[in-house]
């Protein structure tokens, strides 16, 4: 059985302090996710499963016809059945790829298991913890993501904690040689967790030759977020890695980026990311290798210019 501790509890924001939405639907059934004022895209809901305020947001889980089971939190998609893995694989593999035997790993956020079950891929992982502020997200999918999580969430080798992320990094010494941020946009209580001081508190915590991981943005509809974040992460990493994936369920193009002191995934070649996929007996990846390995470091010109990558 998993191992759940519960940390002391960040203070809950009350009933409407956060609607990162506040909009809502364009229509009954509509599931709308707005990436700025002017621009966003819908995904028809099939039926409501499940929705209510935890202390925390308001959780819903949908049914849909190109996602399947949804995940949504304060009306922000989270995850779904059917295209999970375009997110967590690029979000984990990216850094753990590149360490050459990474060991133990943390997570903040990410409740929904997706990213423990990519971690969980690779034999010289021993131990994960998850800290997520929320019990109510690792609750609802227990129950109804299943094909997110694949049972990482009940593996022996998640240890999960149920408290603040900020207070589980700042206060503790134990070292990491992963650490992956799973967190939802910078709003409400995750604002804290985007700062300079959390960051530098992250790197306190990596092992010397660790990395974390981190989703940014979309760099077409949230370039002055992408600057201050990359800005923020380099003063607290001397190497900051960006690159992007494909997310469907968060409109397109994304922005991740890998950060350490030591760990650079530049450095790999495509067939020495497939050779360690193969040496270390990874399997069901429906989308990273090592073309998209080397694909994602590959900026366009307006993301280089964007990010100050050469």
């Amino acid at each position: 059985m998993t191992d759940v501790k519960r940390e002391p509890q960040a203070a809950a924001p009350h009933d409407g302090a956060r609607e990162a939405h506040p909009r809502g639907d364009l229509a009954p059934g509509a599931m709308t996710e707005y990436l700025t004022d002017e621009w966003g895209f819908f995904i028809r809901s099939s039926r409501t499963i499940e929705a209510f305020r935890s202390p925390f947001q308001a959780v819903e889980v949908h049914d849909s016809v190109p996602f399947g089971k949804l995940f949504r939190l304060d009306g922000a998609f989270m995850t779904s059945e059917k295209d999970e893995f375009f997110y967590h694989e690029n979000l984990v593999h990216m850094s753990a790829l590149t360490h050459p035997a990474p060991s133990s790993a943390l997570i903040i956020g990410g409740g929904d298991g997706g990213s423990a079950e990519e971690l969980l891929k690779h034999a010289s992982i021993k131990t994960v913890t998850l800290c997520e502020i929320d019990l109510a997200v690792v609750d609802i999918s227990r129950k109804y993501l299943q094909r997110v999580h694949r049972g990482a969430l009940d593996d022996p080798r998640v240890q999960l904690r149920i408290g603040d992320g900020l207070a589980y990094v700042r206060d503790g010494t134990q070292p990491y040689d992963l650490i992956v941020l799973d967190l939802p946009d910078p709003v409400g209580p995750a604002t804290a967790l985007y700062t300079p001081e959390f960051y530098r508190s992250c790197a306190a915590r990596l092992s010397p030759v660790g990395a974390m991981t981190l989703h940014i943005a979309s760099p077409i509809a949230h370039p002055t977020r992408i600057r201050e974040t990359l800005t923020a992460l380099r003063g607290a990493f001397p190497l900051v890695t960006p690159y992007l994936a494909s997310i469907p369920l968060y409109g397109g193009m994304w922005m991740m980026a890998c950060c350490s002191g030591t760990h650079d995934p530049r450095k790999l070649s495509a067939h020495e990311v497939d050779r360690r996929i193969a040496q270390r007996g990874i399997g069901d990846l429906q989308y990273y290798n090592g073309d998209v390995h080397r694909g994602a470091l590959a900026l366009p010109n307006f993301v280089r210019e964007l990010t100050g990558t050469r």
